[in-house]
């Protein structure tokens, strides 16, 4: 399941991540899910 989400971020950062995802193959949504999901399971191996 997904859930569609709005974000406010710096404009001049938003074309370099759509940028930085594009050149890897990926959309920024699968870019953000991927660090939200890294950041994540990082914070719970320090828990």
């Amino acid at each position: 399941m997904t859930t569609k989400l709005t974000i406010d971020i710096n404009e001049a950062i938003a074309e370099k991540a759509k940028k930085y995802a594009e050149e890897r193959g990926l959309t920024l949504s699968e870019l953000v899910e991927n660090f939200l999901r890294e950041l994540l399971e990082s914070k719970s191996k320090h828990d």
